[in-house]
């Protein structure tokens, strides 16, 4: 069978032969027997069992991790454990469940936005069919506002207006004429013909830019971060529950007690609440966004905005304000620009609702209406004349035309006139940056036409937009424009908004003999790309992100679904088509691109409130974890009980969730998971704690002979204490009073949590009372070690610095960047 594309270019009788079509249309057997091979002309869409969607959220490493901990407690008939563990559980797994149901939105939305029923030639008489039972071959009719629905190419000798605005990004109506393709989704707006449908269903434009929306989609670096966390946690916990559980069987400790070990240990190496704390603090986050203008659609994409260093973004409607304006006109000698503006004026039509016509008009306000002045007769624009023409009585009485159209056909009406070599140049510097042009022309009194200047016409920028520009190229992005119009048109704009006038066309990502690395340095050095479709955007994407690139997409039609969703963080403009919101994970309430800026600003603020929490957790993991495996193999001794953890996670985790409102200063350069300063920083910080607490162990055992259950209950208060001190470590970069303060909400958080572990631990509940005094002693002693921690983490940024600045030495070329610390400094 023929290619799709052949069949867009071949002639049409050979088109007509290649596809077996009788001049009458095909027959009703015909069209079935096709639609039974070829399936319906719709999209399919891969539905997957909800169910094994959901259960695939409990298949990873810090699921399987909460998962052996809720088996242990049941094993071991610790039921409050369970519950608790079980909840949060099924919490984690109902959130991303509800999260990822983004997909199939996208599909959905495309679908709506194909054409439901056609009129189609079949065994010579014209019926309406419903638009899934179309086939190759079909002879449809197509007339103004239709939405065309299949791949066909224009059969009548005749001239159609059709906006695909939202599938190619192309700003005005393009004129499709015999043998011309028509892309299913696009509209009409000017004309009535008859089209032989050539590529149906998942084969046509639409189908191939949905086939791209499912296939597009990228793992988050949340996930990935999250991902490495556990694996991190699952090799301690995994190697160190099986060297204390060996050592506890071969000291002949009863079985039960082994478990219950095993249990605790586990239950200590589990970061339970750790996607769940970050995924408030995204959501947090996402509200505040959402004040700003920006909704987010998919909890993820607000640490990939904060992360993005390439902003590709689409022109129409998002770089420009997507309505044609008439630029500072040229005038003929002796002719001003009012009566040009005027003349034009009369020469066009409001109720018509052409775009060119509107934008006269608009232009033409301030000196129109001229009083008196009457036009009698209108002919309006007319694909072959390509021109107008309107009959004007003036206010003295006199008759006389004006005409406004393509400049070699009102130079042709004006022929004789000196001004047209002075107008073609004009009208070619205009082309050069990127205008259309459109001339005006009058009669005299002896019935002769004269030119009275041309009009340049453009899609202008938005006011906000260079200022953007600017703004996220200081924050370390770099913005790409991605535009299905002309190159020339591309770069005008880029050059008015600040932005590169390295505009290339699509056509050079598929230069042939280029390997995907060379293609990859054309993407990168490249201000941005024209004449694009989906499949250029979705490469362009893929390309920058093998490239290491985090990167965002903004767009408002169609065609930009399958790259936002491709992109690390996919921006729907304001206004954008519902397919193009449905991709995305940043829907834009406000005009321009202003709110982005907001929006990365704010997004890196939120990932340097993650970058702290994450680094927390990790740390009280491994003091925890350490603990209770150091004094079990060393001295058989279990310092903590199950219980006691469970309160730890409890308190400490539930009042670090106002982490998520805490004061920081976002990075000037794109933030990145730097995994190597997470971890040694969690690393060196919970190491710091376990010996502190073994110096506490010692002094509570043998120089003052407490009761082991005291101890427990000493050894509780005291990781209760130092945990939420960490938090304060872990928040600056520098020393702990570094500005900027901690929220109130933060502090108020953390030294009401500590309250109530005061008093269950004086006053003993679900565990032996400790005594105001030994209290008063823990608190003291804490406080002097949360003094330490701070140098010692001072200590060991430095030495990650110096190693960084050596192996930047040694590779002899600069750095990524990447977030230094958790204030972004």
């Amino acid at each position: 069978m023929t290619s799709r594309v052949q069949l867009s270019t071949i002639p049409l009788e050979a088109l007509r032969s290649e596809l077996r079509v009788p001049h009458d249309g095909l027959s009703s057997q015909d069209a079935a027997t096709r639609l039974a091979v070829d399936g319906p002309n719709e999209i399919a869409e891969r539905r997957r069992n909800p169910l094994l969607t959901f259960a695939g959220y409990f298949w990873a490493p810090i699921p399987w991790m909460i998962e052996a901990a809720l088996l242990l407690s049941l094993l071991a008939r610790h039921w409050t454990d369970a519950v608790i563990i079980g909840v949060l559980l099924g919490m984690n797994g109902l959130v991303a469940f509800t999260e990822e149901q983004q997909a199939a939105n996208a599909i959905a939305a495309l679908k709506q936005r194909l054409a439901t029923s056609a009129r189609v030639l079949r065994g010579g008489a014209w019926v309406t069919a419903p638009v899934r039972e179309l086939v190759r071959g079909d002879i449809i009719r197509i007339r103004l506002g239709d939405v065309i629905p299949a791949d066909a190419r224009l059969l009548d000798d005749c001239r159609l207006q059709v906006d695909q605005s939202a599938l190619t990004g192309e700003s005005l109506p393009v004129t499709c004429e015999r043998g011309g393709v028509l892309y299913s989704g696009a509209v009409i707006t000017r004309g009535e013909a008859d089209a032989m449908v050539f590529a149906t269903g998942a084969d046509s434009f639409f189908g191939r830019t949905t086939a791209l929306v499912e296939s597009a989609g990228t793992v988050s670096h949340f996930q990935r971060a999250v991902l490495r966390i556990g694996n991190y946690l699952i090799v301690i916990a995994v190697a160190l529950v099986a060297l204390t559980a060996a050592v506890s069987l071969l000291r002949g400790n009863p079985t039960l007690q082994t478990l219950e070990f095993a249990l605790v240990v586990t239950i200590a190496s589990v970061p339970v609440a750790l996607p769940a704390v970050l995924s408030v603090t995204m959501a947090v986050g996402a509200r505040r966004l959402a004040q700003r203008k920006a909704v987010v659609s998919h909890l993820p994409a607000v640490e990939e905005l904060g992360g993005i260093d390439v902003l590709c973004s689409d022109k129409t409607g998002t770089l420009t304000q997507n309505r044609l304006a008439v630029a500072e006109p040229w005038c003929a000698p002796g002719v001003a620009r009012s009566d040009l503006l005027a003349a034009a004026a009369l020469a066009s039509r409001a109720e018509d609702q052409d775009p060119i016509d509107l934008a006269v008009l608009a232009a033409s306000a301030d000196v129109m209406p001229v009083p008196g002045v009457v036009v009698e007769a209108f002919v309006p624009f007319d694909p072959v004349t390509k021109r107008t023409e309107a009959t004007v009585r003036g206010d003295d009485g006199t008759v006389y035309h004006v005409s406004k159209g393509a400049p070699q056909v009102i130079a042709g009406l004006c022929e004789g006139d000196p001004v047209c070599t002075a107008a073609a140049e004009h009208v070619e510097e205009y082309a050069r940056r990127g205008d259309r042009s459109l001339s005006v022309a009058r009669t005299t009194s002896d019935d002769r036409w004269r030119l009275l200047g041309v009009l340049p016409l453009a899609d202008p920028p938005r006011a906000d937009s260079a200022n953007t520009i600017d703004a996220a190229q200081s924050l370390g992005v770099q913005v790409k424009m991605v535009t299905g119009d002309q190159v020339a048109i591309g770069a005008e704009i880029a050059r008015q908004v600040r932005l590169g006038d390295h505009i290339l066309p699509a056509d050079a990502l598929q230069t042939s003999g280029c390997t995907d690395e060379q293609t990859a340095d054309l993407v990168e050095d490249a201000d941005g790309f024209g004449q694009v479709f989906p499949e250029h955007k979705y490469r362009i994407v893929q390309l920058l992100q093998q490239r290491g690139h985090i990167v965002g997409m903004t767009g408002d039609g169609v065609n930009d679904a399958p790259a936002l969703k491709q992109a690390d963080a996919g921006i729907a403009v304001a206004g954008a088509t519902e397919a193009a919101r449905a991709a995305a994970d940043v829907v834009l309430l406000a005009p321009g691109l202003s709110v982005i800026v907001d929006a990365i600003r704010m997004a890196r603020e939120i990932f340097v409130r993650m970058t702290n929490y994450a680094m927390y957790r990790i740390a009280e993991t491994i003091r925890v974890l350490l603990l209770v495996t150091l004094a079990v193999v060393i001295m058989n001794f279990f310092p903590v009980t199950a219980i006691m953890i469970v309160l730890l996670a409890i308190l400490n985790d539930g009042a670090i969730l106002a982490i998520a409102f805490d004061r920081v200063r976002g990075s000037p350069r794109p933030a990145a998971w730097d995994m190597r300063t997470v971890l040694t920083i969690a690393t060196v910080l919970g190491i710091l704690g376990v010996i502190e607490t073994f110096l506490l162990f010692t002094l509570a055992d043998t120089a003052f002979g407490l009761d082991h259950d005291v101890i427990r209950t000493l050894i509780y208060l005291k990781l209760s204490i130092s945990g939420h001190l960490t938090v304060f470590v872990t928040r600056t970069r520098g020393p702990f009073w570094s500005q900027p303060a901690p929220a109130r909400v933060l502090v108020a958080a953390v030294v009401g949590t500590q309250v109530v572990a005061t008093l269950i631990a004086g006053f003993g509940l679900l565990m032996t009372p400790l005594g105001w005094g030994w209290v008063a002693a823990v608190w003291v002693y804490a406080l002097v070690w949360f003094l330490v921690e701070d140098r010692v983490k001072l200590a060991a940024y430095s030495v990650l610095e110096r190693r960084t600045r050596s192996e930047r030495r040694n590779a002899q070329g600069p750095e990524p960047d990447l977030v230094r610390g958790p204030d972004g400094n």
